[in-house]
């Protein structure tokens, strides 16, 4: 069940990039779902990490939360390190915390390291277990605790619906 989920996902995620990048004719249509359907059954045994994700109503309107979550974090420390830039009066702390992450699919880690990245003034430089080491541009908390609410929290509770 898992290798059919993940071959259907596989399909509809290219399918989808296939109508984002081209033309919404019929032909195009067409063509893009045979391309999809071809890529899928090609690499089908490289698609199963896609086999982690939630197929239900409450992951499907969780992971259009996640994104408007995503968004207003990233909006949030756009402006707080623009305002680092503009006035160096404020105050810059950087340095690594250890951060744990409940997240058990490699999928939903992954995505929660990348969404972390590219929140600016953070960045993970490793995941280790079930512990991520960020590079904070101000450190606020040196405990585990404190750190992963400060970080982590934001995303981790939706990426757990949508992944496990």
């Amino acid at each position: 069940m898992k290798k059919v989920k993940s071959a259907f996902l596989g399909v509809v995620i290219l399918f989808a990039v296939w109508v984002l990048l081209t033309d919404t004719s019929q032909q195009e249509l067409f063509l893009g779902g045979a391309t999809a359907l071809l890529i899928a059954a090609l690499f089908h045994s490289k698609l199963t990490v896609l086999g982690d994700v939630r197929l239900n109503p409450k992951s499907l309107v969780y992971m259009v939360i996640y994104l408007f979550v995503f968004l207003w974090e990233l909006l949030k420390s756009n402006i707080d390190v623009a305002l680092r830039v503009i006035n160096p009066k404020l105050p810059i702390n950087p340095g690594i915390v250890k951060v744990r992450t409940s997240l058990k699919s490699p999928l939903g880690r992954v995505i929660l390291a990348n969404s972390i990245t590219l929140t600016p003034g953070t960045l993970t430089v490793e995941m280790k277990d079930e512990f991520f080491y960020i590079h904070w541009i101000d450190v606020t908390s040196d405990d585990i605790e404190g750190a992963t609410k400060s970080i982590v929290s934001h995303f981790e509770k939706y990426l757990e619906t949508i992944f496990g």
